[in-house]
This record gives C-alpha cells, structure tokens and sequence, in this order.
C-alpha cells in the first residue's frame, strides 16, 4: 500500500511540472512578468522537491559549478557598477536561471515527460506560425494586433515588439529535432515542417533571426546523416527558390531584405553608431565595463562637460549587438570570464554531439552557437526574454543526453 501511495505521489508531482514547463513558451508571449512567475514557481517547487529527497549530489557537477561562478562574476559586476541598483535585480535574479537548468535535468530525462512536454510545445509553436502567416496576409493578428509603431513588420501576440522570430528561433530546432526522432521515417513530411518555419520567421521582416534561422537549418540538415549530397542540394536549392520568390513579390520584404541589408555595408548603416558606442564605453571601461544594464546609465545620463569628449556614445538601453554589449558593460575580464564559462559549458561539447546522433540536442547547440555570431545585431543577452530561451536551449542540451545529464552522467 505505501508503494502504490509512493507511485502515486509520484505521479502527481510529475504532473504539476509537467503543467509548468509545459507552459513556459506560453508565458513567454504573456510577457516578461507571465515568464518570470512561471519560472520561480517551477523553481521554488524544484527546490522543495530537492529537499525532501535530500538530493545534492549534483550540485558538485561541473555545469552547475560554472553557473555558479557565472552568479558569483555577475553580483561582483554589480558591486562594481556605475550605478549597481540599475542592474542589481538582473544580476541577483540568475539565481533563477540555475534552478531551472537544474529542473530541467531532472524531469527531461524521463522520455515521457520529454514527448509530452514537447508535444504541447510544437502545438504552442505551431499556433503562433499560423498567426504570422495570417498577419502577413491580412495585416494584423488574429487579435487585431499589429501595424502599429513597426509598420508591416509582423509583432503576431507579442502585440508591441517585434520579436516573435526570436521566439520561434528559440524552440525551433529543438522542436524539429524532436520530430525527427520521434517520427523518424517521416523525414519528407519534417522537411516541409522545418521549411514552414523558416517562411514564418522570414515573413516577420527581422533580418538578423532570419540569417540565424536560415543558417541553423542548412547547418542542421548538413549533419543530418540520411539524406545524401544530392539531396541536400536539391533541398537547399529549392529553399533558396521559395525566399527569393517570396522577396520578389512582396515589397516589405524586398525593403528589408535587399534594400536596408544593402545598408550593411555603408555608413548608413543604424546599428553602426550603436556598435561604434559601445565599442566608446568599452574603451572609457576596459576592465570590468560600466556593469550590466549599465550602459543606457553610461549613455543617456551625460553631464554636460562629458558630451564633447564622449560624442560618439548613442543613447539606447543596449548596443544591439552581444560582444559590444559584454564588452561595453563587462569589460574585457567579464566578457573573457562570461565567454570562458560559456565555452566549457556549451562550445566544448561538439565533438560529443556529432557522436552521439540526438538530434534533440544538435538543434539546442546550433540555436546556443547562433546567439554568438559576430556583426548581427542582437537583443540584450540577460534580459527575461533573451536568458530564458538561452538557458531553455541550454538545458535541453544537457537534460536530453545520458552524459550530459547533471543527474545520470554524475
């Protein structure tokens, strides 16, 4: 009777995460505040969980180590901040984002749990793809949101930013990785599942995910092994077909995608003041950098003596673009710490990856690897929405492989 009340318990508990991580993308859309809550409570509740099992041998593993030194390296950046309340939430609130790898590992290693909560994630995806090609058809969302302060470019249910490519960017490899293990023989049907991706993302108009995106899926179809050379190429060609068809007969595209990318390579460019600011803060605070969330401080708060000796800086909250961003805020020992920690967490383990055929895990690292291109323009790095699609990445990384696992491979 105890063990049928054990399994039970059990069962239950594996239900009420199975609730919450099933609802982070869901969250997301909601919002930052939506995003943030749904994470502490699978936090707090992991953390209760781990207390009643007596639990801690994985806090001795490698991945959970370097996270922690990530945590101690940020609250020192905010003892040393120009202004460490700007940036001190931000800082003290990555404590969050380790519980979570933590959670991740712990349930993602029950193959069950993993389809189910892939399962309502793809179907969440899914929606939101269906809602962007319906805007870029009737010029708003299915809610009426859109064609507002950013014009034709799609915003779908994020309703005030156009960041919805982002967000499909974040799940969609790891989605597409999971099809493909889970409907194996079905490799045809996932080709035009993936290609239906890329549209949407290429349909919103945000030229820096699509590059990403498109990159991810030549990168991911390279390595995948059942396709041979002549049909990579014809799939590559055709995909390449369907964009430029898709430019030519749409003036919003053609805008963004030939006209402004021309922009790149002159000084016209309008990330190039931002780079160019950042790179200025940089060098004004080569150590240890302004700290994070700093740099709008840095930028938009000059006295009047500083605006002829600091011309050059532009005031924004972030320099959109990730290095200048660590640079700028980190300075050369943070950003070399951040990268290091970053290294040994994430670019060490290709030679695993290849081995190890999961494709699961092969789109989270290429998604990982991709948020780390050079010159393309970015979102801030610790903000909610950029930390929480990374580290969802990064923990399907290592939940999803038996020596990757922070609680099979200890």
């Amino acid at each position: 009777r105890e063990l049928k009340n054990f399994e039970v318990l059990n069962k239950q508990i594996n239900n009420y995460f199975l609730i919450l991580f099933s609802l982070l993308p869901i969250t997301i859309i909601i919002g930052s505040t939506a995003s943030l809550l749904n994470v502490l409570i699978i936090d707090f509740s992991f953390i209760l969980l781990i207390l009643s099992l007596k639990d801690y041998d994985f806090l001795k593993t490698r991945p959970i180590k370097y996270l922690i030194l990530l945590y101690f390296y940020l609250i020192f950046n905010s003892i040393i901040s120009i202004d460490y309340e700007v940036g001190l939430a931000r800082n003290l609130g990555f404590l969050r984002i380790i519980v979570l790898f933590a959670a991740f590992n712990y349930f993602f290693n029950q193959r069950l749990f993993l389809r189910n909560v892939f399962y309502v994630w793809s179907l969440v995806i899914s929606i939101v793809i269906f809602d962007v090609f319906w805007e870029s058809l009737m010029g708003h969302n299915i809610f009426g949101f859109g064609g507002g302060q950013y014009g034709k470019r799609i915003v779908s249910f994020f309703k005030d930013e156009p960041i919805v490519a982002g967000f499909i960017n974040g799940f969609y490899l790891i989605i597409i990785g999971f099809l493909l293990q889970e409907f194996f023989k079905k490799k045809s049907f996932i080709i035009i599942i993936s290609i239906i991706f890329l549209m949407a993302i290429f349909l919103t108009g945000e030229r820096s995910n699509s590059i990403k995106a498109l990159i991810g899926f030549l990168i991911f179809f390279s390595i995948f092994k059942e396709y041979n050379f002549k049909i990579k190429l014809i799939l590559f060609t055709s995909l390449f077909v369907i964009f430029i068809t898709l430019i030519l007969n749409s003036q919003f595209l053609k805008l963004r995608f030939v006209n402004q990318t021309y922009k790149l390579f002159t000084s016209d460019f309008k990330y190039f003041k931002l780079y160019q600011s950042g790179f200025e803060v940089f060098k004004n605070h080569k150590l240890f950098g302004v700290g994070n969330k700093n740099y709008r401080v840095e930028t938009c708060n000059l006295k009047a003596s500083d605006k002829l000796t600091k011309k050059d800086y532009h005031c924004t909250t972030h320099p959109h673009q990730i290095y200048f961003e660590l640079l700028s805020e980190h300075g050369i020992l943070g950003t070399l710490l951040i990268l290091f920690i970053l290294y040994r967490l994430v670019f060490s383990k290709i030679k695993e990856l290849l081995k190890s055929g999961n494709y699961i895990q092969i789109g989270s690292y290429i998604y990982l690897c991709l948020t780390f291109l050079p010159l393309l323009p970015s979102g801030s790095f610790f903000n909610n929405f950029m930390i929480t699609l990374f580290m969802i990445n990064l923990s399907i990384l290592y939940a999803t492989g038996d020596k990757l696992n922070i609680f099979k491979g200890r």
